[in-house]
């Protein structure tokens, strides 16, 4: 009978403690939920500027949904925008700093940017957090395997200075 409050106390504990571990995804207002879909799916249409509106327009109606950090991070990962995605995936690990999949996409954004060593301690952690056989563990290994891609030049990026000559 002594242990009977210490333990209900401690049983809801952790039973709040559980279930803000599990918030990873939630998004609790209703208007940011549709901000959301909207911007999942304008990724799947190949649109991330659309995506990256509607996901911060989210944030701006549920600043507590952590998750949005992982849609705004691939959003700028899909726009080219590497450094923006690892400040997202930073801020959702900021918040959660178990969370294996910001770990593992901040991992393969830094390759994308070049930095394998930093995606290397990214991958030890997942390593050390999940083991080998976890999903997030096996996408930032093959990540890290393929290495940094080549930067493809488009013409714009190398035309020439104009110059101006005055003709008399």
């Amino acid at each position: 009978m002594r242990f009977a409050a210490p333990a209900a106390a401690l049983a809801a504990v952790l039973a709040v403690t559980a279930s803000v571990g599990q918030s990873a995804d939630h998004v609790t207002d209703p208007r940011a939920a549709a901000l959301v879909t909207e911007g999942r799916a304008a990724i799947a249409a190949g649109q991330p500027d659309k995506a990256i509106d509607a996901f911060e327009a989210a944030l701006a109606v549920d600043p507590a949904a952590t998750g949005v950090f992982l849609d705004l991070a691939s959003a700028a990962r899909l726009n080219g925008l590497q450094g923006k995605a690892i400040r997202y995936y930073r801020l959702a690990l900021a918040r959660e700093p178990a969370n294996l999949a910001a770990l593992s996409g901040e991992g393969e954004a830094l390759v994308e940017k070049g930095a394998v060593e930093k995606a290397r301690r990214n991958l030890a952690k997942l390593q050390s957090m999940c083991g080998d056989k976890c999903p997030e563990t096996r996408t930032l290994a093959a990540a890290i395997a393929r290495g940094p891609q080549p930067r493809v030049l488009t013409a714009e990026a190398v035309m020439p200075d104009a110059v101006v000559t005055q003709q008399n």
